[in-house]
Formats: C-alpha cells, sequence, structure tokens
C-alpha cells in the first residue's frame, strides 16, 4: 500500500467527498435517564428533540431504518460534546425488539470512547456518579503505548471508554514501526 495513506488529510479510497463523522445514533431504553447521563456525566449540550415518528400503514420504518414496519421512534435526542460530536438518542418501541445489550465481542459490538485530558480525574468523577467501571486502567503496548483507558457503563449498560494520551502514543512518533 502506498505510504500516503498515513499522511493527514489524504484519503486514497472510499466515499468521495467524507469529511468525517457527523453523528452517532444510540437507542436507549428511557430518554429521562439517557438526558441525564449524556448532560450530566458526559457533559453534553442538549440541543433538541423531534418525534415521535411511525408510519402505521407502511414498510417505510422498515425500509428507510431497518426497524420493524410498526416499529415507533418515540422521540429522538440531539446532544453536542465538545463543540462537535452530535448524539442522535432515540427512544424505541418495537414488537421485535430486543432489551440486551451486544458485547463488545458479539456481532454489531460497539462501545463509545470519550478523549480526555486528564484521565485520573475524569476516571474519579466516573466512579463518583456510581456508574460500572471495569477492571483498573490499562497501559497500552506497541503502537499505543502512551495511552492509558478504562471501559465504564452507563445506567441502562452502554459500554463507553475513558482514554487519553497527553504525549501521543507509539505510532506517533515512530509510524513505520508498526505496520
Amino acid at each position: 500500500m502506498d505510504p500516503k495513506w498515513r499522511e493527514v488529510g489524504v484519503v486514497m479510497t472510499g466515499i468521495p467527498g467524507v469529511r468525517g463523522v457527523d453523528h452517532i445514533g444510540i437507542t436507549v431504553p428511557d430518554l429521562v435517564q439517557a438526558h441525564e447521563f449524556f448532560t450530566e456525566v458526559l457533559g453534553c449540550e442538549y440541543m433538541y428533540k423531534l418525534g415521535p415518528f411511525d408510519h402505521p400503514e407502511t414498510e417505510w420504518m422498515s425500509e428507510h431504518l431497518n426497524v420493524h414496519p410498526r416499529a415507533v421512534m418515540r422521540q429522538l435526542h440531539f446532544y453536542r460534546l465538545g463543540g462537535q460530536a452530535i448524539f442522535e438518542i432515540f427512544e424505541f418501541s418495537a414488537p421485535d425488539q430486543m432489551v440486551t445489550h451486544p458485547k463488545n465481542s458479539d456481532v454489531g459490538g460497539h462501545h463509545v470512547a470519550l478523549y480526555v485530558d486528564d484521565f485520573d480525574l475524569a476516571l474519579d468523577f466516573v466512579r463518583k456518579q456510581g456508574l460500572r467501571v471495569l477492571g483498573e486502567p490499562t497501559h497500552s503496548k506497541n503502537a499505543s503505548e502512551g495511552q492509558r483507558w478504562v471501559y465504564f457503563l452507563s445506567p441502562w449498560g452502554m459500554q463507553c471508554e475513558l482514554v487519553s494520551y497527553p504525549n501521543g502514543k507509539a505510532f506517533d512518533y515512530h509510524p513505520e514501526s508498526f505496520d
């Protein structure tokens, strides 16, 4: 592969014109609980809400959102974090809705990683909120040496990660060593 793929701002392949992530959509069981988590724990700015949305006589929900045709999106809320990333938080009801969270090892497993300036201060805050922290912080090795991270769970079980590498990662200093 051409070594230029590592240069910042150079896109070799992919969707033409992609500039970044616009938003991340997350379905939650309770919008009130999620609002408290996103504003009081993550520090997001609440922007606005929309909904409800349903199409009881058509296949629109299935065709456009890949959900059961009789699903109802009760409401969705938009949040901004750090002036850039936007979370789109949904509350759905659907006849075939699953309420268990996938593990990272499950297909569709996921987590939201949050970069923090002061890892220890952020971790202490998360613990004081009574949230479940998974294990002790990990000091990464190899290409990610210089990074610390730890997972924690939202009140409804969504996997989140605190991550920090204030002096960069080994990859930043010697990218040729990690092909």
